[in-house]
């Protein structure tokens, strides 16, 4: 059996299964507490992921699936953090795997460089300043054959290529941009993933129970249930940029944090906008019970310097009561996290919003609010970007306590764009970007 196997105990470190051993090592130092004013939100604890070859991990859970990792390790885990009961441990997800964007002929084509690699869940502990894999769980479709990450639909999705753009790759109904996660009561996973946009339900050996997606979506060929339960809308997403966070209140319910307005009635607006939507789910009737209409702050408050309003995201939604949400906006260089509360009166679901006929579009409201539309009011509960120690694209946050958050970033794979991510003999130039996982105390409680 694997090293890596679910529901395994922790890797030794003294013995070798023909298998890469999780090296890991201090590369983020703690940052004291007199390092930062009481008042003042601070990085107390700090560590770091170091390289474990992707081909090795990915070829432990499932055998096969990667012939030549190129020399990509294991990343990508930072695209959520869900607490697993004990102190320090968490559940994770990778996203769909190493993937860039090269420019031909004047075009970016988006490019594959493992096509065969399967997204999954990752357990780990944060020991000091290290951080160790527990066990990862592969995610299969029905037959028990792999979810890769690669798009579903040829004319809705991005194009794959290969890892310098040149061959195309096949389109691929069961693969899946896997971001937010969360564990529920019974052992099941719930994921959110960014093609569909759609939710998954997720057995606790990862396979894949359900794929819920927009009514209208028309996924054929997939191996494992497809059903349209949500709004069709949401097949307006802009390229990329589908469900990114994901939350479980204390009822059960699953909120969706759509990662960037929707383009409506074309990609112009939706670059444009401020105004992204989060949907509440129950999981007990199957269906959408609720819409709400999320304002990001405008991009230069956010991030200041930036004037690029479609560089606003939503990459991370915490449920920290019955109905009160942690929401994350950022760029790819800093982060705010803001509490905001779900209410009745706010919910927008099956009214005109939802009619893509509607102009204007809820998109393109300079001031929602003003026109009447409910959105949700929140308050700012830390600028991560004014803390020191804090790195760049944050996208995975988990409370763990009343003061003290645990932030994750996205390494990417160590992939960049361009040309030059590969070296002549097609290995990864590496970005140099690590895998973080950080512990912020709050100057107030959650």
């Amino acid at each position: 059996m694997s090293p890596y196997a679910a529901d395994r105990r922790p890797i030794p470190r003294s013995v070798a299964v023909g298998l890469p051993l999780v090296v890991l090592a201090a590369l983020t130092a703690s940052v004291p507490a007199s390092a930062a004013p009481d008042r003042e939100a601070r990085v107390v604890r700090g560590a770091t992921l170091e390289d474990v070859p992707l081909a090795g991990f990915s070829n432990a859970l499932l055998p096969g699936t990667v012939d030549d990792d190129r020399g990509v390790d294991l990343g990508g885990i930072g695209s959520d953090l869900y607490p697993a009961g004990r102190k320090g441990e968490f559940w994770t997800v990778t996203d769909r795997g190493p993937n860039g964007q090269i420019k031909v002929g004047g075009t970016k084509r988006r490019t594959f460089p493992v096509p065969g690699f399967d997204p999954a869940i990752v357990k780990i502990r944060v020991t000091g300043d290290s951080v160790r894999v527990l066990s990862a769980i592969p995610l299969t479709t029905s037959s028990g054959e792999a979810v890769t990450g690669l798009p579903n639909q040829a004319g809705r999705d991005e194009a794959p290529y290969s890892y310098e753009a040149s061959t195309p790759l096949s389109y691929d109904p069961n693969g899946l941009d896997t971001e937010g996660i969360v564990r529920a009561a019974d052992g099941t996973f719930w994921l959110v993933d960014e093609y569909g946009p759609s939710l998954v339900h997720v057995s606790a050996r990862g396979k894949v129970l359900t794929r819920y997606v927009p009514q209208g979506l028309n996924l054929t060929g997939a191996d494992y249930p497809v059903v349209e339960a949500l709004p069709s809308v949401l097949l307006h997403r802009k390229v990329n940029r589908g469900f990114e966070g994901l939350a479980q209140l204390p009822g059960g319910d699953l909120v969706m944090a759509l990662q960037s307005p929707l383009s409506l009635p074309d990609a112009g607006a939706g670059n444009a906008s401020r105004t992204t939507r989060l949907v509440r789910f129950s999981p007990a009737e199957g269906a959408v019970t609720a819409e709400y209409a999320y304002r990001f702050d405008p991009v230069g408050v956010v991030d200041p310097g930036e004037d690029d309003t479609s560089e606003l995201k939503i990459s991370s939604v915490v449920a920290v009561g019955r109905d009160r949400l942690l929401v994350q906006e950022r760029t790819d260089k800093t982060a705010r996290l803001h509490l905001v509360r779900l209410t009745p009166a706010a919910n927008i679901l099956g009214g005109r919003w939802d009619d893509a006929t509607t102009s204007p579009s809820l998109e393109q409201l300079d001031d929602p609010a003003a026109t009447g539309v409910p959105v949700l009011a929140k308050r700012l509960l830390v600028d991560l970007g004014t803390v020191p120690g804090v790195p760049g694209k944050i996208e995975g946050v988990a409370r763990v306590s009343d003061d003290t958050i645990a932030v994750v970033n996205d390494n990417d794979f160590g992939m960049t764009d361009g040309a030059g991510a590969f070296d002549a003999q097609g290995r990864l130039v590496d970005s140099g970007v690590e895998t973080k996982v950080l512990f912020v105390r709050l100057p107030h409680g959650i």
